[in-house]
Parts: structure tokens; sequence; C-alpha cells
């Protein structure tokens, strides 16, 4: 099978970028909602419905969710394309249809995904929420779960720009994890279905993105969405997109879900999946905090009166001004930043900082800048 041709003809067109609503996909829904597949099942604080997308009649039941977090939006993209190779016609879509029932959430915080927050309308973190389900969204998650009884959960996130692959100074494009169940982080058969999942999906990634992807954190929490599913005996697997090199707008990101989705489940569907791949799993990089968005080397800065050459970073905060994610550049924190990496980085050579402000590269202030009072920067990049 050949991932990227089946990417390119089953890409969902009408969606792209960071910034994606309800507004941006009920277009998609009422298209594929060809035989009452599309159901509301419920509305979000502020009232807006949050939709189900149920296809396929096979015995194994796949629960998928995503942008629980509202300014998660990469893997509903992905999602999207996913569910268009579903409908598409094809042998591989009828065997996917015939062994599989797909029961999908693509957005289950509407109100986050148009305010363009992790949080939903009443500032709660929804994938902190599954114990006390404290909010319409988190009700509704869990009550399509115990009615749909699902053989294994998908939970679809976006993870930020600051994580790499270990140490090695790559980014961690696509995160998993196997959720613990409980705080021994022990494993058993529910669990290990999962690991063994992942352990595939990582063999096929390797392909096209050697040494980015990770292995997300399996501190055990109760109030995790996905350590509940698992300590409720579900395989659960945490799908984290991240950061591929210049892409900002997790359009190539977007295809590497896909191909995590599709591998996913023509693997389940071959039952070509090893009974224990616990070392496979735990060999894979484990996520660590080492990036920053830019980093500046070798600067020469007036630190109180005396000159020294270090270097600095800055960050982007990605603010929703007119409807547009605007990506704006912070300066974050000065020194020598051992360890770290920037997924741009400009050696300034001894260069003399100065600004329109202070001329010290200050924690929040933009990242306007010259250097030897002849290269502008400006949002953090060289103004040409």
């Amino acid at each position: 099978m050949n991932l990227e041709e089946l990417f390119n003809q089953n890409k969902e067109a009408s969606i792209e970028g960071r910034y994606l609503t309800l507004e941006h996909i009920q277009p998609i829904l009422e298209r594929i909602n060809t035989n009452n597949q599309v159901k509301i099942v419920g509305k979000s604080v502020l009232g807006k419905p949050i939709y189900t997308y149920q296809i396929g009649t096979g015995k194994t039941r796949i629960y998928l969710w995503s942008q629980m977090h509202g300014n998660e939006s990469t893997t509903t993209k992905a999602l999207f394309d996913f569910i268009n190779v579903l409908n598409n016609g094809s042998e591989f879509a009828q065997n996917m249809l015939s062994a599989f029932t797909f029961c999908c959430i693509p957005i289950l915080n509407p109100d986050g995904a148009e305010l363009y927050t992790r949080a939903n309308a009443n500032e709660i973190d929804l994938n902190r929420d599954s114990q006390n389900l404290t909010q319409p969204e988190s009700r509704i998650l869990r009550e399509v779960f115990e009615t749909f009884n699902p053989h294994f959960c998908f939970n679809l996130h976006d993870q930020r720009t600051i994580f790499g692959a270990g140490t090695t100074g790559k980014p961690a494009t696509v995160s998993f994890l196997a959720p613990s169940y409980n705080e021994e982080r022990e494993i058993n058969e529910n669990r290990l279905k999962a690991i063994n999942l992942i352990a595939v999906i990582n063999d096929e990634l390797q392909k096209y993105i050697p040494g980015q992807v990770g292995r997300f954190d399996d501190s055990f929490n109760i109030n995790c969405i996905g350590d509940t599913f698992q300590y409720l005996g579900v395989p659960t697997i945490l799908f984290e997109a991240g950061h591929f090199q210049n892409d900002y707008s997790r359009e190539v990101t977007r295809k590497f879900i896909f191909f995590s989705l599709i591998t996913s489940f023509k693997a389940l569907f071959e039952n070509v999946i090893v009974n224990n791949r616990i070392n496979d799993y735990l060999n894979i990089s484990q996520n660590n905090v080492v990036f920053y968005d830019f980093m500046y080397k070798n600067v020469k800065i007036n630190y109180d009166g005396i000159e020294i050459i270090t270097n600095f970073v800055a960050q982007y905060k990605e603010e929703l001004i007119d409807g547009k994610i605007q990506f704006n550049a912070y300066v974050v924190e000065v020194g020598e930043l051992e360890n770290f990496f920037g997924h741009y980085v400009y050696d300034a050579k001894g260069a003399a900082y100065s600004d329109d402000f202070t001329n010290f590269p200050k924690p929040d202030q933009k990242a306007d800048f010259y250097l030897n009072k002849n290269v502008k920067f400006v949002n953090g990049l060289i103004k040409s």
C-alpha cells in the first residue's frame, strides 16, 4: 500500500491550517451523512452541537475523538482524511467497513475550538475531568463510550513545538502513549494491546520520519481520559501530533497522523500484531522538553554594563486575531541553554544585540531586534 498516494487522493481539501471550528467541518459532515451516520449527541457549554459520525458494520468497535482541547486540530484534519478513505469505495475501504465499526467525535470541544483555547468555555481542561465529569463535553464523551462499548479507543491530540524525541535534536513529530491503568504502571492484557499496536505504527513511521517518533510520559492520572478508559479495560492509544521542520500549519504532521491511522487498522484487520512488543515500545525515544522555536547563539549582549557573549531563545505564541491564527514570537530566556535546541537557529558570531526598547532581550518582549545594527529581525526572523 502506497500511503503517500492514499493520502494525496483522500486528503480533505476543504480544511487546512491550525484554526478549525464547527463552522469549517459542518459542510463535510453534511456531505458524508449519506445514511444518517451523523448524529448530535449533546451540546457544549455554549450550546454548540457535538457530533458523532458512525460508519461500518464490523464486530470490532473503534472509538476516536479529537479536539478535546480546542486548539489541537491536526488530528481532526487527519480524521476526516481517513473518513474519506472509508467512503472511497475501494477494496481497502470495504475491508475496513466489514471488519470495524468506527464511532468518531471530530470536535469534542467546539467552544474551545472557536476561542482557540485548550480548555472549554468554563475554562476547564476536559482531559482532567474524566472522573468528576463536571462538564457537558466530558459527560458526552463518557456516555458515548458506555453506549458504544468500544474494543479500542483512539485519543487524538496535538503537542507543542517544545517536545523533542529524546535528546537527539530531532522534533517529536508524532508521539504515542499506551496510558497506565494504575499507579504502578503495570502492563496487563489490555494495555499490552495498545503497546503492541503503537510498536507497529512506529515501525511504519520510522520509514518516513526516522528518529522523530516520541513516547509520552506514562505517569498515572485517573483524571485523564486515556488513563480512565485504560483503567476501565479498553485498550487506549494517545496520539500527539507534533512539529515537523518548518510545518507550523501542521499539514505535514497531518499526513503522518493519517499514516498512523491507516497502519493501525490495516494491522488489526490483517491480524499481524506480535503478542509482546514491550521492549520495542520502550525503545521509542521518550518525549523531552528540549526545543524552542528560535535560538540565537553567540550574541553580544550588554548585561549590567558588561558585554558578554551568550545565547537567547524565543517562542511563538499562537494568537487568534480577526478569525486567523497569528504566530507571534516573544523572547523567553537568556543564557547558555545547554542541551536545548532551536527549530530555527541563528549564529550571530559575536554580533551586538540592540532593539527599540532597552537593548536587552527581556522575557515576553516581542522578538524584534537588530544584530550589529544592520541585520534586522522581525517576529523572530531576518527581515529581507
